[in-house]
């Protein structure tokens, strides 16, 4: 019988045993503790509930000698081992945008995972934190994991080595802290309240050469479909309030009105989105983003008409809301992504 709660994919466990070198025979040995069958583990559908991918971690590292293997799992993470999710970053006009994706569908690769991400200043910071209270050693291999992961998909994206990266880890400095200075980029810090990713905003918005927008609107709707699933029985506020924002025209529904709509006052709604590690501003960009990007790439409409199509009474202000969500003009994100679905010539 499938269980409601197991919405992560094995390959992950995959990719661990074979970081561990496991044969097939061994592979029972990383699967103690859980009732998992070898086959199960073998099978691309598979997915794993939270207790088991956690048994999975507590086990892989009983059976390593060698310290950091999330820093070494996290070399592995390209952006196609993420499934939908890591094509949609991988798509992504630029990073800021590819970290948007992984934060919002994170839940989708690793449900007990939760990330933010905010602006301060000239920074993106990507807040991660997990829903799950782990033993010390798993926690560290998961934040070792993700930091690695960003490196891998920030080098594709940008191009280059992002040494402009900070990382600070929620624990003290391991054992081997030299490692964390060969696997990753950038520099690190340890002690903080949660794993924390920032870098410049101007290398945030550095044009992705790979960024496809038809592929990322395929990916979009896979991840929101997997999404929707994982959440139809117990829809999180945030989904709540992003189906109010969709059924009305973009751009009208305020604060306030959610507030009206959901029977509670406008600080009961901030405090559910905060908890949730969003806020209604960031849930209207995101939809709004979306909905501009969609237009500009599908439909011959001038800028103008784009802006009164999402409620911006002065053309030059979604100008500037666009710019700060891509980092780029419209006419250009338009031009660039045009051409990356204009058929080939004969």
């Amino acid at each position: 019988m499938p269980k409601p709660d197991a919405h992560i994919p094995a390959n992950y466990s995959r990719l661990m045993a074979r970081e561990l070198g496991l044969s097939a025979k061994r592979l029972p040995t990383l699967l103690a503790g859980t009732t998992l069958k070898v086959e199960e583990l073998l099978d691309e559908r598979c997915l794993l509930t939270p207790g088991e991918q956690i048994r999975l971690l507590e086990n892989a590292l009983a059976l390593t000698a060698e310290p950091g293997l999330g820093l070494r799992l996290g070399q592995r993470l390209t952006p196609l081992s993420h499934g939908a999710m890591g094509f949609m970053a991988y798509s992504s006009p630029n990073l800021h945008m590819a970290l948007q994706a992984i934060c919002t569908f994170v839940p989708t690769r690793l449900s007990f995972a939760r990330a933010q991400l905010s602006e301060q200043q000239d920074q993106l910071i990507c807040d991660v934190g997990f829903a799950h209270t782990l033993d010390p050693a798993v926690h560290r291999c998961l934040c070792e994991a993700i930091a690695g992961m960003f490196c891998s998909v920030a080098e594709i994206i940008v191009g280059r080595r992002v040494d402009e990266a900070s990382f600070a880890f929620p624990y003290p400095p391991p054992t081997y802290q030299a490692l964390y200075f060969e696997h990753l980029t950038g520099t690190t810090e340890f002690a903080a309240n949660c794993l924390s990713i920032s870098l410049p905003m101007s290398v945030a918005r550095i044009p992705n050469a790979s960024a496809n927008h038809q592929n990322y609107l395929l990916a979009l709707q896979q991840c929101e479909a997997m999404l929707a699933n994982m959440q139809a029985q117990t829809p999180s506020f945030e989904t709540r309030v992003k189906q109010l924002m969709l059924s009305r025209p973009p751009g009208l529904l305020s604060e306030d009105e959610t507030a009206a709509e959901l029977f509670m006052s406008k600080r009961s709604v901030a405090r559910k989105l905060d908890k949730e590690g969003t806020s209604f501003r960031r849930i209207r960009d995101a939809v709004l983003s979306q909905q501009a990007a969609d237009y500009l790439c599908r439909d011959q409409l001038s800028v103008e008409a784009i802006a009164s199509l999402l409620n911006y009474h002065d053309s030059a202000n979604f100008r500037r809301a666009f710019k700060r969500w891509f980092g780029v003009p419209p006419e250009t994100y338009r031009r660039s992504h045009m051409a990356t679905v204009q058929p080939a010539k004969a």
